[in-house]
């Protein structure tokens, strides 16, 4: 089977360690895990692509040039009908999710998530896998404190990880990674188990 995995973010240096680019972190650091041999550019879909097998199926990861609200148009080059939507898996940043946490989804709305909207208004369906990256800040009780206010939550999106935060990155991408090859190989119901 043929899986597609996207990685969503913002292209560009200034971008490439803030919180809104967590599943695009995730997706580099699967590609490097895994051992696919590099992302090259692919011009049509103004995309980063990787390929490479994970166990007995084959997959494309892919990081979109395109900024976060126009991912739909580099996705939609992948992903040519509904039927083939159920094998993909989009990776992204979830402010609603605390830190680190991790949750595995099929079918949902968007919440919200610029990225996710993007992607359901050009594939005409919501029926994918989402892997959702927790980063929003908590108190030491493990309690939620999102920042209130559309400004106040966009500059802390597109603010970069805390020195803490990043000492705590490499296990969130093993286990993400984890949880990306158990989609693939076993199903979303059963990774669904496992990880959320």
């Amino acid at each position: 089977m043929k899986f597609t995995i996207v990685g969503l973010g913002n292209p560009g240096e200034e971008y490439m360690h803030t919180r809104h680019n967590a599943g695009r972190l995730v997706v580099e650091a699967f590609e490097h895990m895994i051992g696919f041999g590099g992302f090259q550019e692919d011009k049509k879909s103004k995309s980063l692509v990787a390929k490479g097998s994970v166990g007995k199926h084959t997959a494309t990861l892919v990081l979109p040039e395109t900024f976060m609200n126009k991912s739909g148009s580099a996705v939609v080059t992948f992903i040519p009908s509904v039927k083939a939507a159920e094998r993909l898996i989009v990776v992204y940043d979830d402010i609603d999710l605390p830190f680190g946490q991790l949750r595995i989804s099929y079918g949902r709305g968007s919440g919200g998530h610029k990225g996710i909207e993007s992607i359901v208004r050009s594939l005409k369906t919501k029926d994918f896998v989402r892997i959702r990256v927790g980063v929003a800040p908590t108190t030491p009780s493990g309690k939620i404190k999102k920042p209130q206010g559309e400004q106040k939550v966009h500059d802390f999106l597109l603010g970069e990880f805390t020195k803490k935060e990043q000492e705590s990155l490499k296990s969130i991408l093993k286990k993400t990674t984890a949880a990306t090859e158990t989609i693939i190989d076993q199903g979303r119901v059963p990774a669904m188990n496992q990880f959320n």
